[in-house]
This record gives structure tokens, C-alpha cells and sequence, in this order.
């Protein structure tokens, strides 16, 4: 069984910073490309970045280009999301999520991924 588990949300100014983590239970994380996505209230879960499974590869959503970065630490079985120059509408429960197919360049489509974390709620005050 995987799980995964995010930590790091809270409540910034806009401008501020926040560093999320997901940590991943089992000896396949290696294996995993692993994404962040987000939902706002009212609205879809959406795709943020990803990074494949030898971190060679990422991919971001055009709204946080330049803004956030994803990286992962294979020895802490732990994926990272360092979001920098927070605006308002980047207020949403972020999601860590697993990909089990092995692809050079991650993917951006929730369905595609396998295994969730329960969120982390970022509030962005403006």
C-alpha cells in the first residue's frame, strides 16, 4: 500500500513563500513520477508540476512558471514543492500525487495518476 502525505501548507501574505512536502511510504517511490495538483473551492482539481521519476524531467502549469519549483530527494522518499511569489489566487488544498507509468516526461492529467494524498490547505492573503 502507498500512501502519501502532505505537509507545509498555511497561511501567507501574497508575495510570501511556502515549501510543501509529500512524503511516500514504500520502496517504489524511485519508480513513481510524482505530481502536485490543486483544487479551489467551486472549482476542478487542476495541474501545477511534475517531475519524473529521475527528477531529469519537470513540468508546470503556465500560471506558476517562474514562481514554483519541484524537486524530489530519492534517499527521503520525499517530493517538494517551493512556491515563491504567492498571489491570492493561488489559494487552494494542494495534492501530492503518484504516477506509476514510466514516462521520460511526467504527465499533467489527474486521472493519470494513482495515488493521492489527503491535501494541505495554502491560503494566500492579498
Amino acid at each position: 500500500q502507498v500512501q502519501l502525505v502532505e505537509s507545509g501548507g498555511g497561511l501567507v501574505q501574497a508575495g510570501g513563500s511556502l515549501r510543501l512536502s509529500c512524503a511516500v511510504s514504500g520502496r517504489a517511490f524511485s519508480r513513481y513520477a510524482m505530481g502536485w495538483f490543486r483544487q479551489a473551492p467551486g472549482k476542478e482539481r487542476e495541474f501545477v508540476a511534475a517531475i519524473n521519476w529521475r527528477a531529469s524531467s519537470t513540468r508546470y502549469a503556465d500560471s506558476v512558471k517562474g514562481r514554483f519549483t519541484i524537486s524530489r530527494d530519492k534517499a527521503k522518499n520525499t517530493v517538494y514543492l517551493q512556491m515563491n511569489s504567492l498571489k491570492a489566487e493561488d489559494t487552494a488544498v494542494y495534492y501530492c500525487a503518484a504516477d506509476r507509468e514510466v514516462y521520460y516526461d511526467p504527465r499533467g492529467s489527474a486521472y493519470e495518476y494513482d495515488y493521492w494524498g489527503q491535501g494541505t490547505q495554502v491560503t494566500v492573503s492579498s
